[in-house]
């Protein structure tokens, strides 16, 4: 009697598991077909929502200043333009980390990068925002009078390396003063925005550096000002809000780069438009904690008029970014951040990149 022998070999095993692959193919598409269903590939409804994908911008600090930056965000720009922005916080240093990773694409920023640019941090401004926001302050009963008078005094901040720091650093040496803490002719005291006034009230510091809101809402409550970048001969008509772009971005997520930027502009012209939507916007609490803490809509309609926000698809206004970062490594220079011998113009022409946002 013939006894018929399994096919143990590897062409008998590979024989039986094509056939079994060949029969599972065959049942899905059956079944498939009775119940009307289809086997092609459904795209993600996230990719075709956003197919440029997503980004984190750092820009949760409550300052006024950051108010293109929400209205972008609340009213979809970003989302247009077929971009997922997620805004977060974060410290200056953070900023800068998170440039050179590639976590953020593009910030707002200004002057204060200059010395990271200097030491190496691989960025381009690529635009601007606006003008004037911070002002530099002392109570009203202080017997300080001007900024000469802050030789020796302790001037509070929301952080060192940040932009008031940057402004009062520059308003420092223009008079004389150097601002470093080597030199020790002033001293820093970092605090919490929103608690500076109170600080210089109890006495803790002599002055206060401060973004808008809060820096108005000290002047309404009875501060002097000593220096505001609104209208102070160092800072007026000049951009204190630059965009800077990471070089790898704009080299390797072009499209992304643009997309941000055409966001942020449309924000702009909306402000400058509507300032008044604009203060109800990032002051509504309602969803989320509101962008800035603060109930005197008035006040906030008032300072979004003062910053002269502007359209950026006026070809006569493109190269001011350029121009104004000229300005400011010069004014850099003096406080001692920048190195004296630095070649302000090659700088610039170095950190500056005009995009072609709208192709």
């Amino acid at each position: 009697m013939n006894v018929r022998k399994h096919d143990t070999t590897s062409t008998g095993k590979a024989l039986r598991l094509f056939l079994a692959l060949a029969l599972t193919a065959a049942l899905s598409l059956t079944l498939a077909a009775c119940n009307g269903t289809s086997t092609a590939p459904v795209s993600s409804p996230v990719a075709e929502k956003f197919p440029l994908g997503s980004t984190q911008i750092q820009a949760l600090g409550g300052g006024l200043c950051g108010s293109p930056t929400y209205i972008a965000k609340e009213l979809g720009f970003w989302e247009e333009e077929g971009i997922d922005v997620e805004l977060v916080s974060g410290t200056f240093q953070q900023q800068k980390d998170g440039l050179a990773s590639g976590q953020f694409l593009v910030t707002n920023g200004d002057f204060q990068f200059f010395p990271a640019v200097n030491e190496g941090l691989d960025i381009n401004i690529i635009g601007g925002l606006h003008e004037g926001c911070i002002k530099l302050l002392v109570p009203g009963d202080s017997p300080l009078n001007s900024v000469e008078d802050l030789r020796g005094k302790t001037i509070g901040v929301d952080e060192v390396g940040g932009t008031p720091w940057a402004i009062t650093s520059v308003a420092l040496a223009n008079v004389g003063i150097n601002p470093s803490e080597e030199a020790g002719e002033v001293t820093w005291a970092p605090y919490d925005l929103t608690v500076l006034q109170e600080v210089a009230e109890r006495g803790e510091v002599d002055a206060i550096a401060a973004w808008d809101p809060f820096g108005t809402q000290a002047e309404k409550a009875g501060f002097r000002v000593l220096v505001d970048i609104g209208s102070d001969s160092v800072f007026a008509g000049k951009y204190c809000c630059f965009l800077y772009a990471s070089h790898a971005a704009i080299t390797d997520e072009p499209e992304k780069v643009k997309a941000l930027l055409r966001g942020w502009y449309r924000a702009v012209e909306w402000i400058a438009a509507n300032p008044e939507e604009a203060a109800e916007i990032v002051t509504d609490g309602s969803s989320h904690e509101a962008y800035v803490a603060s109930d005197d809509k008035e006040l906030l309609v008032e300072l979004l008029k003062s910053y002269h926000y502007q359209s950026h698809h006026d070809a006569s206004n493109a190269q001011q970014p350029y121009k104004d970062a000229l300005y400011f490594v010069d004014e850099l220079k003096k406080t001692g951040y920048l190195p004296a011998d630095i070649n302000s113009q090659q700088f610039v022409d170095n950190l500056w990149s005009e995009i072609d946002y709208l192709d």
